[in-house]
């Protein structure tokens, strides 16, 4: 029984990164002022820069959230482990170039400094996570690498949690500006918190062991 809900539990999860991972279409199939577009100037949305840092952003987070959940796949990684190497090259490649593209445009969030540094955070915290985990899987530190690539895909699904946060704080206030500064932090900082309890349960299971 408790296995089941575990299965259940985890394909609701890669649902929701698959779901939000694809959302990124969106954005060349409606109006430019959809969604958090809405919320930037005409000369921003104008500025070629920053688009590129937008576009690259979103197209290749969404990629990473995309293939990231499916890391976490004991089965894969127990029967194609070179699968697994391949999958894990593409998300740190997609994590360096959607991390520091969200560094990027972070200095232009909506919300003034208190929004700005809640995704600068955001973004180091990916980029140092994933680069750590890396260098973990190159020097084969497994264990080490496992335990960083866990707070990398918390910081990832931090573009899950904040399309679910956003609405209910906008509900809550009545204004976007408020909810968007709370959820600048809010958005990643309990998946954090969550990583680190997981983490620190597998390594308590592997001192009993």
């Amino acid at each position: 029984m408790n296995s089941n809900i575990k299965k259940v539990g985890f394909y609701f999860f890669g649902l929701l990164c698959v779901a939000v991972g694809l959302y990124p279409i969106i954005y060349f199939v409606l109006d430019r002022r959809f969604g958090l577009l809405g919320s930037k100037t005409a000369d921003l949305l104008t500025n070629t820069f920053w688009n590129i840092g937008f576009y690259g952003h979103i197209i290749l987070g969404g990629l990473a959230l995309l293939i990231g959940w499916l890391q976490f796949n004991k089965n894969l990684r127990s029967k194609n482990l070179k699968l697994h190497k391949r999958i894990g090259k593409l998300y740190v490649i997609t994590v360096l170039i959607s991390g520091f593209c969200g560094l990027y445009i972070a200095f232009f969030a909506t919300g003034g400094l208190i929004s700005k540094l809640g995704f600068m955070s955001l973004a180091l915290i990916w980029l140092y996570s994933t680069i750590q985990g890396y260098r973990f899987a190159k020097n084969a530190e497994i264990i080490k690498h496992q335990y960083m690539m866990i707070y990398s895909y918390a910081a990832c699904f931090a573009a899950v949690t904040l399309r679910i946060w956003l609405p209910i704080l906008g509900e809550l206030f009545g204004a976007f500006i408020p909810a968007y500064r709370i959820v600048a932090w809010l958005c990643w900082m309990p998946n954090i918190i969550v990583a680190f309890f997981i983490v620190n349960n597998l390594k308590k299971k592997s001192l009993s062991v």
